[in-house]
């Protein structure tokens, strides 16, 4: 990853250029982990830059804010607009945004007492987080030896900074491993999630993944999935997942905004199914043509960036 393309950030209701956009080191967020944010993606479409499912990214910002009481200071409607303001001042065709908001600088006790709310966007190019080809060629994953904390720890249906410090510990095992990807189980020996993306399973040709009471990020790619597998009467199963149903499972891929679809080809050495991959492979196709405005049975899940007269880099003006 590399942000060699990214050149204005929305700062508390202002776009600065990139290297000006700086905070306090003695900021409360950075010392405890304490604020929340969201990965949200724009894909180039026949009609501009447009960014996924916008709505429900915001939306699920203020539920994790809420859940740590942090106070946003603007409305989910000002923030929607910030992030498409924020794409198009860096003049982006397709991108990777990235709200967050956090604790700032007053105070280093554990209660941020009168710690401001700090909030800023970025947005810059970024490829698939495990890879160009992971897509089509598959991951290899393995089963971390760290446990997915309990929601009675920590909720894990918030999206929160300091929560990601498990993931952290569960890839950078991983890939001193040799993998791609770590599987994290939750504290009763079942599935929770890969370190950064939801898992579904495929079995006899029905859908299988888990839910809430598996101590899972109710990810916002994991939910398109679901829609589209219903838009084409897959059978669906939500329930917990076993390390057998792993090993068992004809086709298994995990999802997220910054992996999107990725086949599960190898799980700790263990070949899943025959690497055949019909359902994953239609699922892909039908995430792309959504996120394209490909898709005629979805186009409320794009937000287009696009204004009169604004110029996007290699597309002309669009009116």
């Amino acid at each position: 990853m590399s942000f060699k393309n990214a050149t204005m950030v929305w700062k508390n209701g202002t776009l600065l250029p990139w290297t000006e956009a700086t905070f306090h080191v003695s900021v409360h967020g950075l010392h405890y982990g304490t604020g929340v944010f969201e990965g949200i993606r724009a894909y180039e479409t026949e009609r501009g830059p447009a960014v996924f499912r916008l709505q429900e990214h915001i939306q699920r910002l203020f539920a994790s804010a809420r859940i740590h009481s942090i106070e946003i200071p603007y409305s989910q409607e000002t923030l929607e607009e910030a992030v498409l303001e924020t794409l198009r001042a860096n003049g982006l065709q397709s991108a990777y945004l990235r709200p967050i908001v956090f604790f700032g600088s007053e105070s280093l006790g554990l209660l941020p007492l009168n710690c401001p709310t700090e909030v800023a966007i970025l947005a810059w190019e970024w490829d698939l987080l495990l890879g160009a080809e992971s897509a089509e060629k598959g991951i290899r994953a393995t089963i971390s030896s760290w446990q997915k904390f309990d929601s009675n720890a920590m909720p894990a249906t918030a999206k929160a900074c300091g929560q990601y410090l498990n993931s952290v510990l569960a890839t950078r095992e991983a890939r001193a491993r040799g993998f791609h990807e770590a599987l994290l189980l939750n504290s009763s020996g079942n599935l929770a999630e890969g370190a950064g993306e939801n898992v579904f399973l495929v079995k006899n040709g029905t859908l299988v993944t888990n839910g809430q009471a598996d101590d899972v990020l109710l990810g916002i790619t994991r939910d398109s999935v679901l829609q589209l597998a219903r838009d084409r009467s897959l059978p669906i199963v939500t329930r917990s997942i076993s390390k057998l149903d792993l090993f068992t499972a004809d086709e298994a891929f995990v999802t997220g905004t910054a992996a999107e679809i990725v086949p599960l080809c190898e799980i700790d050495g263990q070949t899943i199914g025959t690497g055949q991959r019909p359902v994953t492979r239609e699922l892909q196709q039908a995430y792309q043509a959504a996120v394209r405005g490909q898709d005629p049975h979805h186009p409320e899940w794009l937000a287009y960036a696009e204004k009169p007269g604004f110029r996007v880099q290699g597309l002309g003006s669009r009116g």
